[in-house]
């Protein structure tokens, strides 16, 4: 798993963990050791967003707390863009949006 770097070299994910308790963070990061780890991920853990360019939600829940972090693939590397902690049904338009726009930061990064 690779955290997505701005062109400032800016590391959103980790900026996301950083404003976690220990905790929290330790169960994001768990989730995010589990996806790396296992060969078919249960769909509790990782589930792929309809209607949107390629973009994958990593699903953590942390006693009451419920977080998301987006990302997608790059071969077999999940590339993480942004995290935030989750309080509807609905993942919100705007971090599918952005988690978008950093895909397409990160693959024109990469065709140059």
């Amino acid at each position: 798993m690779k955290f997505f770097k701005n062109s400032f070299g800016a590391c959103p994910i980790e900026e996301f963990l950083d404003n976690l308790s220990a905790k929290q963070a330790q169960k994001v990061v768990w989730v995010m050791n589990l996806i790396e780890e296992l060969e078919k991920v249960p769909e509790v853990y990782l589930k792929k967003l309809k209607s949107t360019d390629d973009i994958w939600e990593i699903r953590i829940q942390a006693s009451f707390s419920v977080f998301r972090v987006l990302g997608f693939f790059d071969n077999n590397n999940f590339i993480a863009t942004n995290g935030f902690c989750k309080k509807s049904q609905k993942t919100p338009s705007n971090e599918i949006a952005l988690a978008e726009k950093r895909k397409r930061e990160y693959t024109n990064e990469r065709g140059k």
